[in-house]
């Protein structure tokens, strides 16, 4: 645990002083950090719906090579909202299409640096993703125990989901599989491993004027775990 927080600490730490390293080796020619949101109609996650309501995510990110440290949130707008979430993270990409990462995952509502033991109100992910020819595969692990409820169920550590996805020209295909955080309990409390998404998603852009183009983005999930059935519509600025 003391290690994951001394990462936390560099991230923040990066962040804040990069820009003064930048202006000490000179002009660059664009600036490494990059920011936006996106308004969605509600927000689901690995297949199950989050909170409540339209949801607000902005982000903020720095990337330096190809090392990328990042903030993104998820707000909503409904008046009796019970959930709010602001993450970290930071992950590399190899050039043949690997890319490895650590999620920090944080819900608002529990003290930020609680930590007892192995207890938290963070929960920390390992991510791993590869890409090759349209093809992705992404692996996921949780590595603690989190005091907070999440998106379903406490996590315990051990948490995993794994996704497969093709990308064709204007859709992407995806169906992920999961445990613990992403599934419901069985009547004796042990969690399952099923799958838990599966989908279709796509994107484009809408022209507003000659110099502008509004992205729009759109996905349908089934949860066959959960029976739940997704439609989300999103747009980003």
């Amino acid at each position: 645990m003391k290690h994951l927080r001394k990462l936390i600490l560099v991230v923040v730490v990066m962040i804040f002083i990069y820009p003064t390293t930048v202006s000490a080796q000179g002009e660059e020619s664009s600036s490494p950090f990059s920011v936006g949101a996106d308004l969605v109609s509600s927000y689901v996650w690995r297949g199950s719906k989050i909170g409540t309501g339209p949801n607000i995510q902005p982000y903020v990110e720095l990337g330096l090579g190809n090392f990328t440290l990042g903030a993104w949130g998820s707000f909503s707008f409904h008046q009796f909202a019970d959930f709010a979430e602001a993450d970290l993270y930071a992950s590399y990409g190899f050039d043949f299409g690997l890319s490895l990462g650590v999620t920090d995952y944080y819900y608002q509502g529990f003290p930020y640096f609680q930590y007892s033991g192995d207890t938290s109100s963070h929960a920390f992910e390992i991510n791993a993703t590869y890409e090759i020819s349209g093809f992705s595969i992404s692996a996921n692990y949780i590595l603690n125990d989190a005091s907070m409820g999440g998106p379903a169920n406490k996590p315990d550590g051990g948490d995993m989901y794994f996704e497969l996805g093709y990308s064709f020209e204007s859709v992407s295909l995806f169906v992920g599989a999961g445990n613990g955080w992403h599934t419901t309990y069985e009547d004796n409390g042990d969690d399952i491993f099923t799958l838990c998404n599966i989908g279709i998603s796509t994107s484009k852009e809408i022209k507003i004027s000659d110099s502008f183009s509004l992205p729009v983005s759109g996905m349908v999930s089934v949860n066959p775990d959960k029976e739940e059935f997704n439609l989300v519509v999103g747009i980003s600025f």
